[in-house]
Parts: structure tokens; C-alpha cells; sequence
């Protein structure tokens, strides 16, 4: 027996219009959902790129860090830990960046809960960019020989 929430209806979706709303399951899109996918990020990527001021900082300083991430790294996965934090940066400035313009969206005009929502966002920024200096901090002296 099949439970009403396990049933994925199919028809013209309101938000995304005449195509037709595939469930994310096995078999249901396959490579043509992974490619729409790839898409959407490309977009996204693309979209903060040219709009957002902090996220053209942060991947100026990936492209900056990550050849020196070479120089840094004693191994491999130090190397791993050095470029995982950068991308781990990125990744949350952009869900901070995407809470943001919902937010803007839902009320433009000032509102303190939306306010406390932002600062949230922005707190998650910061604390993946201390981790972020932390490990290159870490990988930094265990090279100089000051620990490790």
C-alpha cells in the first residue's frame, strides 16, 4: 500500500510553469536531471560572480590560495583539508548570500526578525572563514616546522 505523501502527482508545476515536476527518486530523470543540475549551478555561480561583492572576494582569494596550497601542504591530505576549506567557504557565503536575497524578497523594507535572519546568515560566513584560517594556520607552522 502506497502512503498519499510517497505519490509524486505529475502536471504543470505553478512555480516552474508547463514542465513537468519530476520526483529526485532513482530512474526519475537521470541524466538529463544531473545536467539541468549542473546548470542551475553554473548559474548561480555565474549570478554571484557578477553580483556579489563578497563572493568575488572569496574566490579571488581561492584562486590566490589554492596554488599555494601546493607549497603548503605536506600531504596529501593536508592538501585536501586546505582546498576543502576554501570551497567550504564559498559554499557557505553563497547559502548566506541565497538567505539574503530571500529574505530582500519576502520584505524589502527594514524588519528586525528579518535583520536577526541576516546576521545568522552572516555569522555561519564567519565561522567558516575562522576553520578556514585555522587549518591554513595549522598547515602553515606543521611546514615551517614550528609544530608537528
Amino acid at each position: 500500500m502506497t502512503a498519499k505523501s510517497d505519490v509524486q502527482e505529475e502536471g504543470p508545476d505553478p512555480l516552474y510553469g508547463n514542465r513537468v515536476r519530476r520526483a529526485a527518486l532513482p530512474g526519475r530523470g537521470g541524466l538529463r536531471r544531473i545536467w539541468e543540475s549542473v546548470n542551475n549551478s553554473w548559474r548561480g555561480l555565474c549570478e554571484g560572480l557578477t553580483t556579489e561583492a563578497a563572493v568575488k572576494q572569496e574566490v579571488a582569494l581561492a584562486a590566490l590560495f589554492l596554488p599555494l596550497s601546493f607549497l603548503v601542504a605536506t600531504s596529501l591530505w593536508i592538501w585536501v583539508a586546505l582546498v576543502a576549506s576554501l570551497f567550504f567557504v564559498l559554499a557557505v557565503e553563497f547559502l548566506n548570500t541565497a538567505i539574503e536575497r530571500l529574505c530582500n524578497h519576502v520584505t524589502p523594507e527594514r524588519h528586525e526578525a528579518i535583520r536577526v535572519t541576516k546576521d545568522l546568515a552572516s555569522a555561519g560566513v564567519f565561522f567558516a572563514l575562522l576553520l578556514a584560517g585555522l587549518i591554513w594556520l595549522a598547515a602553515i607552522l606543521e611546514r615551517l616546522g614550528v609544530i608537528g
